[in-house]
């Protein structure tokens, strides 16, 4: 049996390992990830469509895959890239090896390379097309295959991730939950469900494609905006149904994806990022407290500070770059989050976020009842 492998890149470079997933041939966007635990929610995040990524962690797969930790139905991600993956994971609640896993929902992955090299590269060079194949060690082809692979930018992934039709999310729902969210599913994470589910809210997922009149319909207390992959830009739908929602005062919590959406609906501009940020040890400064909190972060795209209208104002920036990781609108019940809150896998630093989410949707319920009730003793 033939378990050789080899990754091109755009520029030319070749790497030659071993297999340590699916046979065959895959291509998208090289990237980097920092995490040293929390490989499964990795490979299960929507929000890496497209895209090829590289573990800087040397060994991956210790404890296996395990029953409840995905983050979607399946993985998402173009192809898996790391040092040595663990063919005997130690763990009692592991019901398959990563290897396996990705052998079983067809992920081509190559190991036995230098991730060293291919990250200092990554970061120097920024975020490179890249293939993974098992079939074809030619290098000159390789490389001019990676040259072909079409570039994240301009890219509306969010709709082929995003759900088919809308559903209720039912997992740890309390029967006593007083709080309608309808979720605007770009590549929604499980976490984030559950976070809300946790917080005391009744949740329904719609697709990317749903319109504010479908989702006013069903008289949400708010909208949270959520994760996903590729350029906002081309998404333009949901930035119409987001601004109308902004219209109508309706709370909203953006998070990654969701946040840049919210910046380009409020007449901001987003821009690409060298390498993007992808792992759970980023660190951020809330200004409002000055406190510094360790995120998890998977984004290529950033919402541009200077183009936001001064009604916007930032509210967390991140201390390795200076960009945009918060922001909150002045007069709207409106705030979003370059960072993911729920951080499955990651720390817990930021959870505080999903409790401002429900004060929010309090005071706008409580607003709403005082408006109408005026109105009906005026009448």
């Amino acid at each position: 049996m033939n378990d050789k492998a080899w990754l091109a890149l755009e520029d030319g470079t070749v790497f030659a390992g071993r297999a340590c997933g699916a046979a065959g041939e895959t291509s998208g966007e090289a990237v980097f990830n920092t995490a040293m635990t929390g490989y499964q929610e990795v490979l299960t995040d929507p929000s890496y469509c497209g895209q090829l990524v590289v573990m800087t962690y040397p060994q991956i797969g210790n404890y296996g895959i395990t029953a409840g930790d995905n983050e979607s139905d399946r993985p998402r991600l173009a192809g898996f890239i790391v040092r040595e993956l663990c063919k005997t994971p130690s763990n009692h609640e592991s019901v398959d090896s990563v290897g396996g896993f990705l052998k079983k929902h067809g992920i081509v992955g190559i190991e036995q390379i230098d991730t060293r090299a291919l990250t200092l590269k990554l970061r120097d060079k920024g975020a490179l097309r890249g293939v993974i194949s098992t079939l074809d060690g030619d290098a000159k082809r390789l490389a001019a295959k990676a040259k072909a692979v079409p570039s994240m930018a301009g890219r509306n992934l969010a709709k082929v991730v995003t759900c088919e039709k809308a559903y209720e999310w039912t997992d740890g729902v309390r029967a006593t939950a007083d709080l309608r969210v309808v979720v605007m599913d770009f590549g929604v994470k499980r976490g984030i469900l559950r976070c809300l589910a946790a917080m005391g809210a009744r949740v329904t997922v719609v697709p990317a494609s749903a319109t504010a009149e479908e989702i006013l319909a069903l008289k949400p207390d708010g909208v949270l905006l959520s994760n996903g992959p590729g350029d906002p830009e081309p998404v333009v739908d949901a930035v119409a149904a987001i601004r109308t929602l902004l219209a109508q005062r309706t709370p909203l919590f953006g998070i990654c994806l969701g946040h840049q959406l919210l910046g380009l609906a409020l007449g901001g501009r987003t821009f690409k990022l060298k390498f993007g940020h992808h792992g759970s040890n980023h660190p951020v400064r809330d200004l409002e407290t000055g406190k510094i909190e360790i995120t998890s972060q998977n984004h290529g795209f950033c919402v541009d500070l200077d183009s936001l209208p001064k009604e916007v104002k930032t509210t967390h920036v991140n201390l390795n770059d200076g960009t945009s990781e918060g922001m909150a609108h002045a007069t709207l019940p409106a705030f979003s989050v370059q960072h993911h809150p729920e951080a499955s896998a990651g720390p817990h630093d930021s959870r505080y976020l999903f409790e401002r989410f429900r004060r929010k949707m309090l005071e706008s319920r409580k607003a709403d009842s005082i408006h109408n009730g005026g109105l009906r003793a005026q009448a």
